[in-house]
Order: structure tokens, then sequence, then C-alpha cells
């Protein structure tokens, strides 16, 4: 009995030391794949996608067609293999336009063991979507509050009424205690009643006549000011993706705003610097900066290779384009004069101080008024860098006659008429 219980505990020994392992091997294969990922995206995702061809051939399986050690070959050094005459290298090279591949001689073996590894993951399934092609849940929630709040305003409605009928029948009560005849009351019409009251006349004119003169002005001082315009684009671009998540600056893509009266709308062109290779949409679905699903972004890149006429699957223009016609959101009158090459690179503004927390907007808006009243304001606070050797003089000269130690743009001619009017 003595043996047959050592040799029971030496066997549950052996077999968590067995289990240990094997969950231990199993989170390091883990571990190596989420590696593989992390460098195929920095060292192979410029030319390569998993399940399209790019620059060069799409790579999931990609072990199913080559031996490992000849893919250890190819990855660290592909010219000294075409040259060492591989039929496969070979082959492969001609295939591909003779578009010669970079070598990587830094990736370990083991960093490309991890990055096959990766590339042999089985497609993942798209997620189910529901019969309207939307979110069934997000829907009812809104059903629900809309339901909800219809009823409350409904309990709220049957309150004041109640309280309306209980009001008028106290009051009538006491009308009738104090004498007053109600009825004969009742049988004049109301218009007869006020039109008796001449103050009351006089009073309604004058408050109409004010309310009037205030509505028609209030109305008059917001024609074209479109504050909060926001209207849909032909091609959708998200400023929270590329100025927020990405960190692209502004001027990368409206460079003329240094030098230029305007900022200028960006070329297709430009788009295709980055996205010749990004042709989907490589975040998380469930990332915060996220607004739309990742078959939406991917479609709307589809829509900037229409444009400018390029096919993802030849890597090549075909010569079939199509003008976006953007909407200009924000849109000065025509007796205005504004540059932004004045303000962006003589003054150094930033241009959320004008357009707002753009690295926050899906969709971009007119974040500022840009009325004259606006524009005086910003002139009348914003003080002057005082360093310019040139002006130094007449600096002085201007801070001594206003008393002041800092100027304002208004104080060096920033609201003279003809700054922005001639």
């Amino acid at each position: 009995m003595k043996k047959r219980s050592n040799y029971n505990s030496i066997s549950k020994i052996l077999f968590m030391c067995f289990a240990f392992l094997l969950c231990f091997s199993t989170h390091a294969l883990a571990q190596d794949v989420a590696k593989g990922k992390q460098l195929f995206n920095s060292q192979c995702a410029a030319c390569h996608k998993l399940d399209r061809d790019m620059t060069g051939p799409a790579l999931r399986h990609v072990t199913g067609r080559h031996s490992t050690e000849w893919l250890h070959k190819w990855i660290k050094n592909s010219a000294e293999l075409i040259k060492s005459g591989d039929a496969e290298a070979v082959k492969l090279f001609n295939d591909w336009n003779k578009v010669p591949m970079n070598a990587f001689p830094n990736l370990s073996d083991e960093d490309i063991d991890n990055i096959l590894a990766y590339t042999s993951e089985e497609k993942a399934a798209p997620p189910a979507a529901s019969p309207d092609g939307g979110s069934s849940s997000g829907s009812a929630d809104n059903s629900s509050l809309n339901l909800l709040i219809f009823g409350a305003l409904a309990l709220v409605l049957v309150v004041l009424i109640v309280l309306l009928v209980y009001v008028r029948k106290v009051l009538t009560k006491i009308a009738e205690n104090n004498g007053f005849d109600v009825e004969t009351e009742k049988s004049m019409p109301i218009w007869k009643s006020f039109a008796k009251n001449q103050f009351a006349v006089f009073m309604s004119v004058v408050v109409m006549f004010l309310l009037g003169s205030y509505f028609a002005f209030g109305y008059m001082m917001q024609i074209g000011v479109d504050q909060g315009y926001e209207p849909i684009q032909p091609i959708h671009f998200s400023h929270k993706i590329h100025a927020g998540e990405n960190g692209i600056d502004c001027k990368y893509c409206h460079s003329s705003a240094r030098t230029s009266k305007t900022s200028g709308i960006p070329s297709v062109s430009i788009c295709m610097n980055c996205h010749k290779n990004i042709n989907e949409f490589t975040g998380s679905a469930d990332s915060t900066y996220v607004d739309y699903s990742k078959e939406f972004y991917t479609a709307e890149i589809q829509k900037i290779y229409d444009a400018v006429g390029w096919d993802p699957a030849t890597q090549s223009y075909t010569g079939e384009e199509k003008p976006v016609k953007w909407v200009r959101i924000h849109n000065l009158p025509d007796f205005v004069y504004f540059n932004h090459s004045q303000h962006v690179s003589v003054a150094g503004l930033e241009c959320q101080t004008c357009h707002g927390p753009v690295e926050e907007m899906e969709v971009m808006r007119q974040h500022s008024p840009l009325t004259m009243g606006w524009c005086v304001e910003c002139h009348r606070e914003t003080e002057v860098d005082l360093s310019n050797e040139y002006y130094k003089e007449i600096h002085e000269e201007l801070a001594k006659k206003y008393g002041v130690e800092k100027l304002t743009i208004g104080q060096l001619g920033g609201l003279e008429c003809a700054k922005c009017h001639y």
C-alpha cells in the first residue's frame, strides 16, 4: 500500500508538471504570435498584406508555399539568393516585376519564426451583423429611451391639466363669494374685455414692437453665420483618426496655409502618399477614437482609389479618375480679406485657435462664428511678440504712448477697417 501511495503521488506531480509545461508552452506560443504581428506591422506591412497582394504577394500561409529554411534566406537577403541562381527565388523575382525586396539582416531567426507564426494564423471570421445591418441592441435602447421620455412628458401634461382645472374652480368660487358676476363676464367676448382696458392695449403694442424688433435684429445678425455647419462630404475623412490618433500635422495636408492666403483643399494625391499601402482600416474597431465600423472606413479608402484611378490588386494607376466634389465648410464673404500665412507663419497661431479641436472631430465642422466681432475681439486681446529687432524702436514708442508693457494687435493697427476691407 505504501508503494502504491508513493506511485500515485509521483504520478500526480508528473501530471501537474506536464500540465504546467503545456500551459506555459501555449502561452509562449501566443506571445510569439503577438510579437510576430508587431514585427509584421513594423517591418512588412508597407509592402505586404496577409490576404491581399500589394507591392509584394499576400503572406497568409506563406509557409505552405515555401520552406521555412528558404524563407529565412529570402527575408535576410533576397538579392543574394537571386544572385546565387536559386530557381524559386528567380521565379518569384520575375513574377513580381523584378521589384527587389528589402534585406532584413537585423531580424534574428526567432524574429522570422514569430512573423511566420503570425502569417500561419487562420483568417478571423467577420462579426455577425444584425438583419437590419446595424446594431439591434442600440436601436432597442433608443426606442426604450424615447418611450420613457414620451411617457414622462405625457404625465407632466396630465398633471398640469389637473392643476389648471383645480385653480379655475378655486378662482371661480372666490369670485362668487365676493359678489362678482361670473356668468356675465363669461358671456362677454374676451376681445371686448381687453379692448376696454386702454393701458393693457398700449402696453401690449409696446411689448410686441420690442419683441418683434429683438427677434428681427437677431435673425438678421445670423445671416451668413454658419457656426456649427457640418456638411456630409463625398468621402468620409476622420480628423479624429488622422490628426488625433495618428498625430498628423495639419499643415502636412493643408501645406499652403504657411505661404498662401488660403489653406487649400488637399489633392487626392496627398492621400495616396499613405493610402497607396494602407488600403484597409488597420485600427481596432473597439478603440475610443473609432466611431464607425472597420468595413465602413475600408470602403471610404476605396473611394479614394476610385477618385485617383488606383487598382490595389495590380498596384498601378488605371487612368480612370473621378473628381471629388468636396463641400467647402469655412467660407468668408467676398468683401473680407483674410490671409492664412499672416496668422500661421507670422503670428504663429495654432490651427485650433480658429478651427477648434479638429483632432477630436470625426466629421469636420465650423467651430467658430467667424464674424467681424469675433475677429475684432481676438485682435483686441492677443498680445504681440515685441522681440522683433526691426520694429523694436517703434514698439517701444507705442508702448509708451499706450502706457503698457505689451501691445495688442489692435494697438498696432489691427482694428483699422482697411486691414480686412478694401
